[in-house]
């Protein structure tokens, strides 16, 4: 019995720990702008929003897409990313915006700025709308 009150508390545990996702470190509960992407603006708006807890949603050039991020400030890493699939002039924009987004791997957040970064070098850069 003692065995399976401490197998059941074990559990629990992950359930209780606090969220330590860039969401808590400053990117939940708002609204973040893509303005570069390793230094070049996207021909279109995207954008991204972090809900406590991992989840991750935004607007693609095109299409909307979710995703989870469930690893610890500052590392980013995204489970596959799952979008509408409507066709539109800049699908080539969208794929290079979901593609370099599944490739980032650390986060950043800075007096109103989202940094997401790999070690290849490659560099997301958000800001919340005024």
């Amino acid at each position: 019995m003692i065995r399976a009150a401490a197998l059941t508390l074990l559990a629990s545990i992950p359930a209780c720990q606090a969220d330590e996702t860039v969401a808590r470190y400053g990117a939940a509960d708002r609204l973040w702008e893509l303005q570069s992407l390793n230094g070049t603006a996207l021909p279109t708006p995207a954008t991204l929003e972090f809900e406590a807890g991992g989840p991750v949603s935004g607007q693609a050039p095109c299409n909307t897409f979710s995703a989870t991020n469930t690893v610890p400030y500052p590392w980013f890493e995204l489970t596959p990313i799952v979008s509408t699939d409507l066709a539109c002039p800049t699908l080539d924009a969208e794929v290079l915006y979901l593609d370099a987004l599944a490739r980032m791997t650390q986060s950043e957040v800075r007096e109103g700025t989202l940094f997401l970064r790999n070690d290849d070098g490659d560099e997301m850069v958000f800001t919340t709308p005024d």
